[in-house]
């Protein structure tokens, strides 16, 4: 029976969940957004909720009650936050001759929806890296020197700086540092953090290439290291690649991190994700037919917003290399 010139998309599962066996280009490259922006699955594409405005949340109440009398109750007054929720997505098409060709060396489907998948996910980083490190509203610590100058760099000293800085700002201690791959292998070898993880007990001489995640954690006595290894082409189409990272290697940064689904709680962001149109936050994967170019069409869309909340409780340190 022939094929019409195009038939309705459907959705592929097969693909996606092959997909989680492939050596995905997200995940080599380390993509944050959603983990220092944690998704809020929302039921509508745009709306509003309330935030408590910090000096609220921190004011002193009294608690006490006497006999036949009532308790004190929260009267938060609420500043209206707006969330809008936009369509993201990416197609590449499948051509029949070259699936053809291609058919014993790799599947031509799996590889079109990894490409496809890619293109939402740098995006989306893009985003998230713009919000945040890109963000003017957000307050700045200078690193003072460059954690590139290994033997003399005070990249704890400055943490520390940032992390004092939000909690006398908000009276909220921050969870989280982020940083980009190129600034986590400069860190791994300054003086100051291999003398701390030396201290802390691990016994021989420390080696940079020994530094772990969990090991900085407890350097800078923080619950999440969140290292972004997202790259991306920089250039214009047909021009010479330029190729660099999504998230600036000259900053770093502090934040409170959201840890539960309550969106009264105080964290510097939110991706809000809308599902009900079939999207899904790592990119749901359908294919339809377009005849005219004798080719299956793979597409990969989600519908989110990456929305900073509360910029006060996040701190960047600047200069960190040159």
């Amino acid at each position: 029976m022939p094929k019409p010139s195009t038939q309705l998309s459907r959705s592929r599962p097969d693909i996606a969940e092959s997909m989680l066996e492939f050596d995905l280009q997200a995940n080599n490259n380390k993509m944050i957004a959603t983990q220092l922006l944690p998704v809020f699955e929302a039921n509508a594409q745009a709306g509003n909720f309330g935030r408590i405005p910090l000096e609220s949340l921190l004011e002193e109440s009294k608690t006490d009650r006497a006999s036949g009398g009532s308790y004190g109750r929260g009267d938060y007054e609420f500043e209206d936050v707006y969330f809008a929720t936009k369509e993201q997505g990416w197609e590449e098409p499948v051509d029949d001759r070259d699936a053809k060709i291609y058919s014993d060396y790799f599947d031509a489907e799996l590889i079109a929806a990894d490409r496809a998948r890619s293109k939402i996910l740098v995006n989306q980083e893009k985003r998230a890296a713009d919000i945040t490190f890109g963000n003017g509203s957000i307050n700045t610590t200078a690193a003072g020197t460059v954690w590139s100058t290994a033997a003399s760099a005070t990249p704890v000293t400055n943490v520390e700086t940032a992390v004092q800085a939000v909690w006398a700002r908000t009276g909220i201690w921050p969870n989280s540092i982020v940083m980009s791959y190129l600034l986590f292998r400069e860190l791994r070898q300054c003086a100051e953090v291999l003398d701390r993880i030396e201290s802390s007990g691990a016994g021989d001489q420390t080696r940079a290439a020994d530094v772990t995640v969990a090991q900085l954690a407890a350097v800078f006595d923080l619950d999440y290291v969140l290292i972004a290894g997202g790259s991306r082409n920089t250039a214009k189409k047909g021009q010479t690649a330029s190729v660099a990272q999504i998230w600036d290697k000259t900053k770093c940064m502090v934040a409170t991190v959201a840890t539960g689904q309550d969106l009264r709680e105080p964290c510097i962001g939110r991706t809000f994700h809308y599902s009900e149109d079939g999207s899904s936050i790592g990119g749901t994967v359908e294919s339809y037919r377009e005849e005219s170019l004798r080719s299956d069409i793979i597409r990969c869309r989600h519908e989110t917003q990456e929305k900073l909340i509360y910029p006060e409780a996040a701190e960047l340190i600047t200069g960190c290399l040159s």
